[in-house]
């Protein structure tokens, strides 16, 4: 892509994309992106869930209209450790529609030395996080559509490499911030601290 084709759609004030401005002559070739039939069925029920629900239903409640829209029957957890008390109050929300399977991060227990990775606490052993694990047992499930609830940032990348159903963020954790990321941008204080 040429320098000055670069997006930088953030830094826009005009947004008109919105009313049809097609900025980089590129519309009908990422249109054709949803001729693909999963991306396609996704596409159209996230369009339906957000039509119909739009600043009336929560993420959850959402997620769970998103999955009874594509006729999902079992729905993967991946959860964060840290998280466990939420995992298991979403997963018992979740029940009620779903067969539901649970994953935890530390699963398989395997150790940090195994791969010379940092502890980040003063202990013996520490075991290490195993978004890769999550997402092969989920895949041995056959699960439809998998959630993730707090992965910490990069094990969410690698979790979504592995899966093979489609991934919903539930929860994005931010230990700091009680699990609200964008609490950083909207405080003048913390946007301090990344000089903006």
């Amino acid at each position: 892509m040429e320098v000055d084709k670069l997006p930088h759609c953030a830094r826009c004030d005009n947004k008109e994309c919105r009313n049809g401005k097609d900025c980089f002559s590129l519309a009908r070739k990422h249109a054709e992106l949803y001729d693909d039939g999963e991306i396609g069925r996704l596409h159209g029920a996230a369009a339906v869930i957000e039509a119909k629900h739009y600043g009336r239903k929560t993420r959850l409640a959402e997620t769970i209209e998103f999955a009874r829209h594509l006729g999902c029957e079992r729905i993967g957890l991946a959860f964060c450790i840290g998280l466990s008390e939420e995992a298991r109050v979403i997963e018992a929300i979740l029940a009620k529609h779903f067969d539901v399977v649970s994953v935890c991060c530390k699963v398989c227990g395997i150790d940090k030395k195994e791969f010379d990775l940092p502890y980040v606490r003063k202990v013996d052993r520490e075991s290490v996080c195993n978004p890769a694990g999550q997402a092969e047992l989920l895949n041995a499930t056959g699960s439809e559509l998998n959630l993730l609830c707090g992965l910490c940032v990069g094990h969410d990348a690698i979790f979504s490499m592995v899966s093979r159903a489609p991934v919903i963020t539930l929860v994005a954790k931010d230990r700091v911030l009680g699990h609200n990321p964008v609490a950083a941008v909207y405080s003048q204080y913390i946007r301090r601290q990344f000089g903006i």
